[in-house]
């Protein structure tokens, strides 16, 4: 076995066949190609062989072959410019074969031509099968790296130096200002739905910038987002993303239910988390205040959290403001729905009876049956206040239909 213009010449070829001459070959068609030559090796040797001898490749150049296919996937060469390389060199040797050993007949040209046909049609089958094998592992390999990269970023892992790292083959720069924007359809979100990779195609589209993650978890599309560094009116920016992303998703599969929450920018590894803590918990509250609105900014939200985060007080509130309505006939929830589309209304009764579907006279029976119970009346604007804070946090409870937290989980 000898070297010769950098490549290693393995097997018989080497003293029948110049190895100049299959130097010569290797450099011309990885020229052609724009693929690096030493994925050649062994390759020229079996074919020189196959035309001098016509032996068929033997089992460990093909295992040669099968693991130059791999490490050709495993460097990101395209799988047609392999392909092209091992075709130029085959054509280039066979053009030259002649020259180096001259045939005597016309069945021997026959049958060396035959060998090397079958020659390179098992080898380029070897090649692909082991590139395509290497490429899918590399994708869930890839697909692995990025869900655990996703995963502890949303749970805001105290490894910063470690994320920083895994974060970088990815494009993101944690430096900037990243957002989370969550999306769940009214079905599930079953696994490889193609809403992911649809998704991530249209944002990298719209807004050119690789550093944008699409995932799945716990039954939602989770996209990780840059924040537009020129933009000066963020809460606009926000809003306008999930938007984007809602309308995006209809496209995808018309007649999909979805609904998008969006969490505000912030910056660094710790940012990302907070932000998907926040269109989670705009996810939560508002499916608790059956909210229509198919994107709801965690902005909009706030106030809702200020009452959530003080449980033991709305929990009072709720008691004393709203217990008596459990004396009505039918229950405290009509009575809920009724004051509920009151105040949507901004305190009109003909549209909240509009929007409830009933008549306008029993939307203000109800309506005094809430001021007799409670003693507060809905259409006095400092007792409206009270009640419409109670009602808000009787939805955020999910009271009357599930029981109110005790004195000592309601101070948890």
């Amino acid at each position: 076995m000898s070297e010769s213009g950098g490549l290693r010449w393995p097997g018989s070829a080497a003293n029948s066949a110049d190895e100049a001459w299959l130097t010569a070959i290797a450099e011309a068609a990885a020229g052609d190609s724009q693929a690096p030559l030493e994925l050649l090796v062994e390759y020229l040797t079996l074919l020189a062989d196959a035309a001098i001898s016509g032996r068929r490749p033997r089992e460990h150049e093909l295992a040669i072959v099968r693991e130059l296919g791999r490490r050709a996937a495993e460097q990101g060469i395209p799988a047609g410019r392999v392909v092209d390389l091992y075709l130029s060199a085959a054509w280039r040797m066979w053009r030259d074969l002649p020259d180096v050993v001259p045939y005597r007949d016309r069945d021997t040209v026959r049958a060396s031509a035959q060998a090397v046909l079958r020659a390179v049609g098992e080898v380029s089958a070897v090649l692909v099968d082991s590139y395509q094998i290497a490429t899918q592992h590399l994708i869930r390999q890839e697909e692995s790296l990025r869900r655990e990269l996703i995963d502890d970023l949303l749970r805001g892992d105290p490894d910063v130096a470690g994320i920083v790292e895994r974060a970088e083959p990815f494009g993101l720069d944690l430096g900037r200002p990243h957002q989370v924007v969550l999306a769940r359809p009214a079905d599930t979100l079953s696994e490889g739905d193609t809403s992911v990779s649809t998704l991530e195609a249209f944002i990298l589209d719209r807004f050119g910038d690789r550093e944008v993650l699409v995932a799945t978890k716990e039954g939602l599309l989770v996209v990780l987002i840059p924040a537009t560094a020129s933009s000066t009116a963020p809460r606009t920016t926000t809003q306008g993303v999930g938007t984007l992303i809602h309308d995006a998703l209809i496209r995808h599969r018309s007649g999909r239910e979805w609904r998008v929450t969006t969490g505000r920018p912030y910056p660094g590894s710790y940012g990302i988390a907070r932000s998907y803590e926040e269109a989670r918990e705009a996810l939560t509250l508002a499916d608790r205040l059956q909210l229509d609105a198919a994107v709801v900014d965690a902005e909009d939200m706030l106030v809702y959290r200020v009452l959530i985060r003080d449980q033991a007080a709305i929990v009072d509130l709720i008691q004393a403001v709203l217990g008596p309505l459990t004396q009505a006939r039918g229950g405290a929830e009509p009575l809920l729905q009724t004051l509920e589309a009151y105040f949507a209304t901004g305190e009109v009764a003909t549209e909240a009876a509009r929007r409830l579907s009933m008549s306008v006279r029993t939307v203000t029976y109800r309506l005094d049956k809430v001021k007799t119970l409670t003693g507060h009346d809905p259409g006095d604007p400092a007792q409206r206040f009270t009640l419409h804070i109670a009602v808000l946090g009787a939805r955020l409870l999910d009271w009357p239909a599930r029981d109110l937290p005790s004195g000592a989980e309601a101070h948890a």
